[in-house]
């Protein structure tokens, strides 16, 4: 019989809560959402801006939640165990703490300003075959996003891999002192979130803080081509790493890109690994997955797990949903291809979607459009950084733009007339030109950051081909 994750009195115990109500079941999972909590999971109440998981008790109860932890001052109509405190997230907070100092995994903690969620996911790939992995799930990468995905963590695992995320200087020094990771790891350095950022050197100082959380003798893996290394390898000094690894194209790098070729829809890699050769693919194309394919082997290798096997694991690896995803519908008269990178956009992201999509073959797509909503949180400079995507979208030959929001208005009304799929205030109004300019041999990448919503012109799509005989694949 399985263990569960948590014996009632250990939460208890964790959180400082008292009871009300019978029973003290153990817990066999950590949820803040009553619609996808499963039977046996401790059910915790968040009040956020806009919602009060206090309001859905009864829901996650009749969902099969086991106990809940609610705040002192809630008036409720108890329907099963409750665990009472003064602050429910300062107690899922402690609930994280208390998992992360009874485990003896090797824990490794990943952000930047692209390519946490991918480099988190390839990393889950890469350490399973040397034993149990716990991974954030989706992009749970902030102020209650890591405690939850560290009140998961099961004892049992001999891996964890956090994904911390920022747009506010000082947001990530008490996630990592949280997570107290043995390997930390910086993607890269680039213009995002700059409302809130004076400079892209700020930027860098605010990724560095996930350097004080590392634990004693720690290793620190910093992407050596980025312009922000230098200061990126001092603060990692100052901070105590023990071993400071790097990884990329430059000749010095201890994770080092020797060749790379597209094929059967991913690349093909060498790379000299700490010393060794390793020759693997990737099931997934795009140079910035290659790139940080480097920094995750590293990982493994600083973790003690085994290399070989973890690169060829990543024959298997998909972009998430909304990072790249592909899906190529077939029709009677050819295909089209999706390329789903809905979840997020910035100025680094664009231009290593605008290089992937450049490098899909002409022969059986002939057609390559672009639907572009708006790149959010760039303050001043939101403007140029719009104007300038002209550059990779003419690199990338796209034959058709549609985009949508204020600020990618600049970019379309810069193309040509020939270029011009249509313009749209919002993404909803893309919709219908958008549906009826899809046709065989296109191939159509969706991008832009969260708050445009173009997550539903990927739905409308998908499902006007589906609704058209396309078979998905």
């Amino acid at each position: 019989m399985t263990a569960p994750l948590w014996a009632f009195a250990d939460v208890l115990s964790a959180t400082g809560g008292h009871v009300e109500g019978a029973g003290t079941p153990d817990i066999t999972s950590v949820s803040l959402d009553s619609r996808t909590l499963l039977e046996g999971a401790l059910f915790v109440a968040i009040r956020g801006d806009n919602l009060d998981g206090h309001d859905y008790l009864a829901k996650a109860f009749n969902a099969g939640a086991a106990a809940a932890l609610v705040a002192e001052d809630a008036q409720l109509d108890a329907t099963g165990p409750l665990i009472r405190v003064t602050d429910t997230l300062e107690a899922l907070g402690r609930l994280g703490a208390a998992a992360r100092a009874r485990s003896a995994a090797q824990v490794i903690a990943v952000t930047g300003s692209v390519g946490k969620t991918g480099t988190k996911e390839a990393l889950r790939l890469a350490l399973s075959p040397s034993g149990e992995v716990h991974a954030s799930q989706k992009s749970y990468n902030n102020h209650w996003g890591v405690p939850l995905t560290l009140a998961n963590f099961s004892q049992n695992a001999q891996f964890g891999v956090f994904e911390v995320g920022m747009n506010h200087p000082g947001e990530i020094t008490p996630l990592v002192n949280l997570i107290r990771p043995h390997v930390a790891i910086i993607t890269t350095v680039a213009p995002v979130h700059l409302e809130f950022f004076d400079s892209v050197e700020q930027i860098a100082e605010a990724k560095a803080e996930i350097f004080h959380g590392l634990e004693a003798g720690g290793t620190a893996i910093l992407n050596r081509d980025n312009p922000h290394f230098d200061l990126l390898n001092r603060r990692a000094q100052d901070a105590g790493a023990g071993r400071i690894m790097t990884f990329g194209g430059h000749g010095d790098a201890d994770a080092r890109l020797v060749s790379v070729h597209e094929a059967d829809g991913g690349s093909q890699v060498e790379a000299a690994i700490c010393g060794k050769t390793v020759n693997y693919s990737i099931g997934a194309p795009g140079r910035h997955l290659v790139m940080n394919s480097l920094a995750v082997l590293a990982a493994v290798d600083a973790v003690g797990a085994e290399l070989e096997h973890a690169s060829q694991t990543l024959t298997s690896y998909e972009a998430p949903a909304g990072r790249g995803a592909r899906t190529s519908y077939t029709l009677d008269q050819g295909q089209v291809v999706l390329i789903d990178e809905s979840y997020n956009a910035n100025p680094a992201s664009m231009r290593a979607a605008f290089e992937t999509l450049a490098n899909v073959p002409r022969n059986k797509l002939p057609r390559r459009i672009a639907v572009l909503g708006d790149m959010l949180e760039l303050g001043a400079t939101s403007p140029q950084l719009h104007a300038d995507l002209a550059v990779p979208v003419d690199g990338a030959g796209v034959d058709v733009v549609f985009a949508c929001g204020p600020h990618m208005r600049l970019l379309y009304d810069a193309l040509p007339e020939s270029r011009r799929g249509a313009y749209a205030e919002n993404s909803e109004g893309l919709t219908k030109s958008l549906i009826e300019t899809v046709q065989a041999g296109d191939v159509v990448m969706i991008k832009g950051s969260l708050g445009s919503r173009m997550g539903p012109l990927v739905d409308a799509l998908r499902s006007h081909l589906t609704e058209h005989g396309a078979r998905a694949e």
